[in-house]
C-alpha cells in the first residue's frame, strides 16, 4: 500500500519552486532601462524589503492623518479668532455706550425729564455743618 502512495511535496517548496520560477538573477549594475522595466522589482528583493515598505507606508499613513488633524485645528483656531474680534468689538460698544449714558450731563437731562421722579437737581452749592464736639 505504501509503494501507491506518492509523496507530495510541501507547501514550502512548492511556494519556492513557483516564486523562483520567473525570476532573472539580480545584476550587479541597475539600469535605468531594468528600472523602468520593472524588472528593479523582483520578488525575491520585494520580499527581502517587505518590512521596508510597510513601515514606509504606516508612516505615509500616519502622515496623512496628522496633517489633516493639523488642517482642523488650524480651521477651529481661525473661527476662535473672528469670534474674539467680534465680541472685542461688542464689548467695546457697550463700553462706549455705558460712558456715554454715565456722563453727568445725560444723568442731570434724566432726572429733569423724568416725571415720576423725587429726585431733582440742586440749586444751591454744598455746604458743611459743624458741629462742635465738645459741647
Amino acid at each position: 500500500m505504501e509503494e501507491n502512495v506518492e509523496k507530495k511535496p510541501s507547501l514550502k517548496d512548492v511556494i519556492r519552486s513557483q516564486a523562483r520560477e520567473d525570476e532573472r538573477p539580480n545584476s550587479a549594475t541597475q539600469s535605468l532601462k531594468n528600472i523602468l522595466a520593472g524588472d528593479f522589482f523582483t520578488t525575491e528583493s520585494v520580499r527581502r524589503q517587505l518590512w521596508l515598505i510597510l513601515l514606509i507606508v504606516f508612516f505615509v499613513i500616519v502622515y496623512v492623518a496628522m496633517r489633516y488633524n493639523v488642517q482642523q485645528d488650524l480651521i477651529k483656531i481661525d473661527n476662535l479668532k473672528k469670534e474674539l474680534v467680534d465680541a472685542k468689538y461688542r464689548a467695546l460698544a457697550a463700553q462706549s455706550q455705558l460712558t456715554e449714558k454715565c456722563r453727568e450731563s445725560n444723568v442731570l437731562r434724566l432726572i429733569k425729564e423724568g416725571p415720576d421722579s423725587a429726585v431733582h437737581v440742586a440749586n444751591q452749592p454744598p455746604f458743611l455743618i459743624e458741629i462742635p464736639e465738645g459741647e
